[in-house]
């Protein structure tokens, strides 16, 4: 993963419940709209190959990892797979150590502050905060009163309208997924919608910076 090129555009794609046959138009459009960062998640239907058939299209233009690790076995397909980062929505020791172990980012995810600082400590490349939702950007804004030198991720709820304020709380980095990758879009082959719904959230960024 491009963990400097990342950071220049904070932005992750959470791609759960893609079928293979839309696949290869489906990263099209997400390149082509400006995404440069993805995950597939691992509950995802055949999610390993579905990650090495994104790898093939998208070559170095996409940073592509797998979400929803949650044992090591799901650890050992997406790397096989290609995987160059993994996201975990909570913190799995075993997963932590041979990420650390190997040099792979890695992004656990945390809800309390208790969480927030194990993950912390546990060696994250960022926090996953999730579901962040619930308490908003504001949240952010308190985590990062005692945890200043901890980056976060942003993970559920996060609109092209919040995302600013989420950035300007204190998050590293915000993610999207069902609210752009929507079910109907995806059965629909509707690309344009999509990819008019990740050029919002580019959009907002750029008007950020």
């Amino acid at each position: 993963m491009d963990l400097s090129g990342f950071k220049k555009k904070p932005i992750l794609g959470i791609l759960r419940g893609v079928k293979a046959d839309i696949l290869e138009p489906l990263i099209e459009t997400v390149i082509s709209a400006g995404l440069e960062t993805m995950e597939i998640t691992m509950n995802t239907e055949n999610a390993p190959e579905l990650i090495r058939m994104a790898k093939k299209v998208s070559g170095s233009r996409l940073n592509l990892g797998a979400g929803t690790v949650l044992s090591m076995r799901d650890l050992e397909s997406a790397l096989k797979s290609g995987a160059s980062f993994i996201v975990m929505p909570v913190l799995i020791d075993e997963v932590m150590k041979y990420c650390l172990k190997n040099k792979i980012p890695v992004f656990p995810g945390a809800f309390t502050p208790s969480e927030v600082y194990r993950a912390y400590e546990a060696g994250s490349t960022m926090v996953k905060v999730f579901p962040a939702k619930f308490f908003g950007p504001e949240y952010f804004r308190e985590l990062k009163g005692p945890f200043n030198n901890i980056e976060l991720l942003a993970c559920g709820g996060v609109t092209p309208e919040n995302l600013r304020e989420y950035f300007s709380c204190g998050a590293s980095a915000v993610s999207f997924g069902a609210s752009v990758f929507r079910n109907d879009w995806l059965e629909r082959k509707d690309f344009e919608s999509i990819n008019r719904a990740i050029r919002r959230f580019i959009d907002a960024w750029n008007s950020k910076i």
